[in-house]
C-alpha cells in the first residue's frame, strides 16, 4: 500500500496560534490600562478634595449645622475665622493669629480661597493656581495648630498625635501632585482651558 502525501488536503482540527490569541495581554495594552485607571483615581481624588473646600465655604457661609451651627454664619454676621484664629494657644505665630482673628480683610481671603480652591478642583481648572494658594492656606493652618507643641501656652496638655504630619499637610501634598499630573484632563475642563489662548501663553494659569 502506498502513502501519498497531500499536503494541501490536511483538513485536521488545528490548536489556535497562541501569537495571534494568547491570553497575555500586550505591553502597550497594559500600559494603556494603567494609564487610564491611574488618570481616574486622580480626577475622583480631584473632585473629593474641591468637595473638600467647598463644603467649608458652603457651611461657614449658610451656617448648614455642620462646623457652622446656624444663626453664626457668614451672612449672619459670624466671622469665618475668629473662632479659629482666637483660640490659637501654640506656636510662633499665636499672638499674630489672634489680631487678625475676626478682621474682614481675613475672611474675605480665607473664604475666597475656600471657594477658588473648590471650584478648581471641581472644574479641573486653573490647578497650579489651586495648588499654590491651597498650600500656602494649609501651611498657616498648620502654623495655627502647631502640631510640634507637647503643652498650649496655658500649660495643658495639646493632644497632638503627631509632631509634622497632620491632615493640612496631607491636603497640601495632594494639592501639588493634582497639579504636577495634570489631574483637570479626566472628568473636568482641564482640556478646554489649556486650549484657551489666555493660558497658552501664560502655563502657570494650568
Amino acid at each position: 500500500m502506498t502513502v501519498h502525501d497531500h499536503p494541501q488536503r490536511h483538513t485536521g482540527f488545528r490548536f489556535p496560534s497562541l501569537r495571534r490569541a494568547g491570553t497575555a495581554p500586550a505591553a502597550g495594552e497594559t500600559t494603556a490600562t494603567a494609564t487610564a485607571t491611574r488618570a481616574y483615581m486622580f480626577a475622583g481624588l480631584r473632585i473629593l478634595t474641591g468637595f473638600v473646600f467647598l463644603w467649608a465655604f458652603l457651611d461657614k457661609t449658610f451656617g448648614l449645622g455642620y462646623a457652622t451651627g446656624s444663626g453664626k454664619s457668614w451672612i449672619d454676621g459670624g466671622s469665618p475665622t475668629k473662632g479659629f484664629l482666637g483660640g490659637v494657644a501654640a506656636g510662633p505665630m499665636e499672638s499674630t493669629f489672634h489680631d487678625w482673628a475676626g478682621a474682614a480683610w481675613a475672611d474675605w481671603l480665607f473664604m475666597l480661597g475656600l471657594l477658588g480652591i473648590g471650584l478648581a478642583l471641581v472644574s479641573g481648572i486653573a490647578l497650579r493656581l489651586a495648588a499654590v494658594a491651597g498650600t500656602g492656606m494649609m501651611a498657616l493652618m498648620w502654623i495655627a495648630e502647631w502640631p510640634p507643641a507637647k503643652h498650649l501656652s496655658d500649660g495643658s496638655v495639646s493632644m497632638s498625635t503627631n509632631p509634622f504630619a497632620d491632615y493640612h499637610l496631607i491636603y497640601a501634598i495632594v494639592l501639588i501632585a493634582l497639579a504636577v499630573a495634570g489631574a483637570g484632563a479626566t472628568w473636568g475642563l482641564g482640556k478646554a482651558w489649556a486650549r484657551l489662548p489666555l493660558v497658552s501663553r501664560n502655563r502657570w494659569l494650568l
